[in-house]
């Protein structure tokens, strides 16, 4: 694996409410790898209200649609260029039954979701309709198999029902129910959360159990399966292991899911009554991921030299206590802009190890956890998350950037700050630097450059060293508030959203931007 220059210098201690100063250098002829536009992946589980209510409303519902899928989230979510969608979970994944979801929506069973809140569904949004969606969207499905309680008859005959064009039984009955030609279909996740909620495996009981279902999802008439197995969950080491040692090549791709979250049991926190305390905690666990991914790849490193294997973090974001007065098991949270910084400040540390890390799917796209977008009734807002990663869009499918960064870092306190002893050798608390970047350059040779300013006090001059770099200007935008638990409502929408942003001067190869307190940037270099 390649190294990136990423350095961390601690400047003399300066008064508070002060302007801080930071200093970046990028290296542009060093950029070797491309950032894959599928690490802006989005997740939609069967859960809450992110499908029901949120995508998709039915044909007959009053809010405004095109065949069902809500236009305002249809038309939010083709702005943001969405690359990559997962569905049907998450834990739902593996208790679907594909079956039930095809064929006149009047005639499907309903079920009673038992993973989130015991919510009985119809079944109206099926394997058709997301795959339609996709289609409408312009993004890659990815399927997630069920594995945990089905049959590996039950999941070949669906990526035969999905990608096979003629001459087979379940190519007949898609078209028996109105879609004559097949779908593509790449990604397919064998199983979800294995060690949980899939099926509370062993690793290598699950092991053996990919390798047998696998076999059976064949590729059907030029479309190629791109295979996934239900990795690992944050410092589970071992099972990444044990998958590469027992199943190897026989899967293109593994996931890890890391949520920045306090813990499983008890309390997660409010998502927007919380202290500065709170807040660069939550930082703190969230750049947390960077060694978690480094120490995943070590173990495929060893097994897997050529980087054959992709690492895919297809589960990410932050996890709140769901909002008052709403469903238990719906997980419904509202989106402040420390959530923005937690999308931010993620999606740097994927940058940096694009040449393993292939794909990443935030949890998730309406309604639930980290979302792009909420709904209520007939009204949608865009959140401070939905906000970055469109700022961020100009990266996917950009040469990644190495820098080289110095600035002001702090020591967290407090034993909720001490970092994993799976990470390290000796108890040790988390530092946390003010200041994340990342950089990129496009296929037109355009470089962006983006920064956020972690402090929420002091304002910050950040002096980046262009090289041979030529430009003359920069122009980009600004997303920030006054508070940092200010989130957007559906009284009023655009509290938390991007501006323009000239803070900026250049002069002979030297880049100066002055950034606000809590504030994330993007720049244009011209």
């Amino acid at each position: 694996m390649k190294k990136t220059l990423v350095g961390l210098a601690l400047l003399a201690s300066m008064p508070m409410f002060a302007q801080q100063k930071a200093s970046i250098t990028v290296r542009p002829d060093e950029g070797k790898e491309i950032i894959s536009k599928h690490s802006y992946g989005q997740f939609a589980e069967d859960l809450g209200t992110c499908i029901y209510g949120g995508l998709w409303g039915g044909k007959n519902s009053t809010i405004a649609n095109t065949d069902g899928y809500r236009n305002d989230v249809l038309q939010a979510l083709k702005e943001l260029k969405v690359p990559v969608l997962r569905w049907p979970g998450g834990c739902f994944a593996d208790e679907y039954h594909w079956m039930d979801g095809i064929g006149p929506q009047e005639n499907r069973p309903r079920m009673v979701n038992n993973n989130w809140g015991g919510t009985v569904e119809d079944n109206s949004f099926g394997t058709h309709e997301f795959l339609n969606l996709c289609e409408m969207l312009g993004c890659e499905p990815y399927i997630s198999g069920n594995v945990g309680s089905g049959s590996v008859e039950e999941m070949a005959k669906w990526v035969e029902y999905m990608t096979a064009e003629q001459g087979s039984p379940m190519a007949k009955l898609r078209k028996e129910n109105g879609r004559e030609k097949p779908w593509k279909v790449k990604f397919f996740g064998v199983g979800n959360e294995s060690w949980g909620c899939g099926g509370n495996m062993r690793p290598e009981y699950y092991s053996d159990l990919y390798r047998r279902y696998a076999t059976y999802c064949r590729n059907y008439d030029g479309n190629v399966l791109y295979k996934i197995a239900s990795g690992a969950s944050d410092y589970d080491y071992n099972w990444t292991e044990v998958l590469m040692k027992n199943i190897g090549h026989q899967m293109n791709g593994v996931s890890l899911h890391y949520y920045t979250v306090l813990g499983w049991t008890g309390s997660k926190g409010s998502a927007t009554q919380f202290n500065d305390e709170d807040y660069y905690w939550t930082m703190g666990k969230c750049l947390e991921i960077e060694p978690v991914i480094k120490k995943h790849i070590a173990i495929m490193d060893q097994y897997d030299p050529q980087n054959q294997i992709d690492l895919l973090v297809d589960e990410w974001g932050t996890w709140w206590d769901e909002e008052p007065g709403t469903i238990k098991g719906h997980l419904y949270q509202q989106n402040t802009l420390r959530d923005a910084f937690v999308a931010s400040l993620t999606l740097d540390i994927f940058h940096k190890y694009t040449d393993r890390l292939k794909m990443a799917n935030i949890a998730q796209i309406v309604n639930v956890l980290q979302s792009m977008i909420l709904t209520k009734e007939d009204k949608m807002l865009l959140t401070p998350t939905y906000h970055v990663f469109k700022m961020y869009g100009v990266h996917q499918e950009a040469t990644y950037i190495p820098i080289e960064l110095d600035c002001k870092i702090m020591n967290l306190e407090g034993e909720r700050n001490q970092m994993r002893e799976e990470l390290i050798d000796y108890p040790v608390l988390r530092t946390l630097p003010m200041v994340s970047a990342t950089a990129s350059k496009n296929a037109e040779g355009k470089i962006h450059i983006s920064l956020s300013n972690i402090d929420l006090e002091n304002e910050l001059e950040v002096t980046i060293n262009l090289g041979d770099v030529k430009a003359t200007k920069a122009v980009g935008e600004i997303l920030t508030s006054a508070k940092i638990d200010d989130y957007n409502t559906f009284e009023n929408p655009n509290l938390v959203k991007p501006a323009a942003f000239d803070e900026v001067k250049v002069k002979k190869g030297v880049l100066k931007v002055k950034l606000p307190a809590k504030s994330i940037v993007t720049l244009q270099l011209q």
